[in-house]
């Protein structure tokens, strides 16, 4: 049974570049594209299984990363980009006309994750990004139709990629997570 995971980790992984400083990303629309300057390498980038981030046509999964929000520039057709969800968690912006999501910001300085963006290195056609870790929320593809009974093939095709499949985030993200709560409820040393 072919599985499509996504486009850009089906056929293996790509590694970093050792000196990849950042690129730019682009909308799919075929003119007027809306265009991302990101003045970083990326980090934490993994395979998303949940129902919000954007997958290309026909693609089980989203391959996204982070990047400090201070190093996303948007330089062309802003004026495109809407909020998806206001009330979600994560920002997604995305194109009005293409639907692609450019990235995903948190505007809640209380969140774990504040300061850091959320984008889809696959909009650039930069290479040296870095490379998907892992893969998250595997088991959110039930909730959005996928039969349990693919799930096994699923978590296999992703362990030979080399990304552990996980129902949640990475352990050093959940550790990440479970700080920033210990230390705001004072349990641990700020």
């Amino acid at each position: 049974m072919a599985i499509s995971l996504h486009p850009s980790i089906y056929n293996g992984i790509t590694p970093a570049s050792a000196n990849f400083a950042g690129g730019t990303l682009r909308c799919h629309c075929p003119n007027n594209k809306v265009v991302v300057r990101v003045d970083s390498q990326s980090a934490h980038n993994h395979a998303c299984g949940c129902s919000k981030c954007w997958k290309p046509g026909g693609a089980k999964f989203s391959v996204v990363a982070v990047v400090p929000r201070d190093h996303v520039h948007v330089v062309e057709h802003g004026e495109k980009l809407y909020v998806v969800d206001p009330s979600a968690a994560i920002q997604r912006h995305a194109c009005r006309e293409c639907g692609v999501h450019m990235f995903g910001r948190i505007e809640n300085k209380e969140h774990p994750f504040y300061g850091l963006d959320f984008i889809h290195t696959e909009l650039s056609d930069d290479f040296g990004w870095s490379a998907p870790e892992f893969a998250a929320f595997v088991s959110s593809l039930i909730e959005q139709g996928t039969p349990p009974a693919e799930m096994g093939a699923i978590r296999g095709r992703l362990k030979e990629l080399g990304l552990e499949p996980y129902d949640c985030l990475s352990p050093p993200l959940m550790d990440a997570i479970a700080t920033h709560v210990a230390k705001a409820s004072g349990k641990l040393a700020a």
